[in-house]
């Protein structure tokens, strides 16, 4: 073999483990291009702490099991923070409509700033402080009402019936409710969900089903075994709150966040 087709011959080997990779990028392309919510995810616009978190939150599988499209009117209830306002706003904005319901409070203004640093993005999301606002949003005119982590605070409240009543009206028949939250086992002692920041999941079918939703089902798709729901300072103890800072700080990262519940509730169709 002379010189010139060896050379040929090494520069072809060079470049054969770059097609695998190159496909792959393809393929990754492709998948957001029809998959709306993996490019909402992967928008440019979420903060790195945030997208450091999709290994415990599932935002892809979790929304995908509650049926969220981009075309809905949805209801995210306390956004808070905004981790899920990163993926739901991209989401709903060209085609669909989005109502962050927030409760009055400390969070309120905060989330208002946190829209307002980024206008090409949340220039459309409507805020609804609740309750004072929650008549804002047109009764049967929405089809997903969506809650994270915050069925624990309105239990501790005592607010769980009225809550979950506004949820009802503002659904059409046959949306859907999505929960998650943290999960209490059903044999511990019920006073816990008072002060823990975990629930049973018969604790939130009942408090559904009270308020006349059908219990749709549930996913596993944001559980952790490795979570015993048993913790010093309750689900706080946990990343990311980290209540006990540095003791045995490594031990709670390992286990990471907590064990949770999604469940899908449906408002019926008469």
């Amino acid at each position: 073999m002379n010189r010139l087709a060896r050379t040929a011959l090494l520069l072809t080997g060079l470049a054969l483990p770059l097609l695998p990779l190159a496909a792959q990028h393809a393929d990754h392309a492709a998948h957001q291009a029809t998959d709306p919510i993996a490019a909402a995810i992967a928008a440019p616009s979420r903060t790195p702490k945030n997208v450091a978190r999709d290994q415990y939150r599932h935002p892809a599988e979790t929304l995908a099991f509650f049926g969220v499209t981009p075309s809905q009117t949805v209801v995210e209830y306390s956004p808070s923070g905004g981790w899920y306002t990163e993926v739901l706003a991209p989401l709903l904005r060209d085609h669909g409509t989005f109502y962050a319901l927030q409760p009055t409070g400390r969070y309120l203004d905060g989330y208002k700033t946190f829209l307002a640093a980024n206008p090409a993005v949340y220039d459309k999301v409507k805020v609804a402080a609740y309750p004072e606002e929650a008549a804002s949003i047109p009764a049967g005119s929405v089809d997903t009402v969506l809650t994270f982590r915050n069925v624990h605070n309105m239990v501790m409240a005592g607010s769980e019936a009225a809550t979950f009543k506004a949820f009802f009206d503002m659904l059409k028949p046959g949306g859907t409710l999505g929960v998650v939250d943290h999960r209490l086992p059903e044999d511990r002692d019920s006073a816990l969900e008072k002060s823990s920041g975990y629930l049973k999941v018969s604790t939130i079918r009942r408090i559904a089903q009270a308020a006349g939703f059908e219990y749709v089902g549930a996913s596993e798709v944001n559980a952790n075994p490795k979570d015993t729901a048993d913790w010093p300072k309750g689900v706080w103890t946990l990343p990311p709150s980290l209540s006990q800072k540095d003791v045995d700080k490594d031990k709670y990262l390992a286990i990471g966040e907590s064990d949770r519940m999604t469940l899908k509730f449906r408002k019926p169709i008469k």
